[in-house]
């Protein structure tokens, strides 16, 4: 990850008010003039402090996934007496969590890849990153479980936690991260 923003209180509303609205109602339907107002700042403290929408949507993204990483690695930590190959599927809770309070939209960063077409974008960037930590994550606890072929393993389970929040967010199958995490456990085994 790149280094840390220091963020000034009216940068740190833009980038609240930013996010919410990016989320909520998608990244090209929101304009700069609007968060501008939203967060009680003008255009010019927007783009003093951002430079423009594309970084300001960077930076967005950047906030979800710390927060997002901070959750996942909190979650599976608190509960360290368990084996190492059941932690693996304490990132299904993680992620049954997030989607209840923090992705009832789905993935904001799969929306945001659809929304970014341009692989130049300084969103797209992050997006990559959030999915390969998210990997790299996987494949460290499948080590640590001694499973064989970590890569495969976290390769599979990644694909259980994406099709998991794509389907929970359409509503299409009932506990779906549930069933994704059945799936991991049988995977496991």
């Amino acid at each position: 990850m790149t280094e840390e923003l220091t963020l000034t209180p009216a940068a740190e509303r833009v980038l609240d008010v930013a996010g919410r609205l990016f989320y909520d109602n998608g990244i090209h339907a929101v304009g700069v003039e609007s968060i501008a107002t939203e967060a009680g700042v003008t255009k010019k403290t927007l783009y003093d402090r951002f430079g423009s929408k594309d970084a300001l949507i960077g930076c967005y993204l950047r906030r979800r996934d710390e927060r997002w990483r901070e959750h996942v690695v909190r979650v599976v930590e608190q509960r360290a007496r368990i084996t190492p190959a059941r932690r693996l599927l304490l990132v299904f809770d993680a992620l049954e969590q997030w989607i209840t309070t923090e992705n009832t939209r789905g993935c904001a960063f799969v929306n945001a890849q659809a929304e970014l077409p341009d692989a130049t974008h300084p969103g797209r960037e992050v997006i990559r990153e959030q999915k390969q930590w998210m990997l790299d994550y996987l494949r460290t606890l499948a080590r640590e479980a001694g499973l064989r072929n970590p890569r495969k393993v976290a390769t599979s389970l990644l694909m259980l936690l994406e099709g998991a929040t794509v389907t929970a967010s359409l509503g299409v199958v009932p506990g779906a991260v549930g069933n994704a995490k059945e799936m991991a456990r049988q995977l496991l085994t």
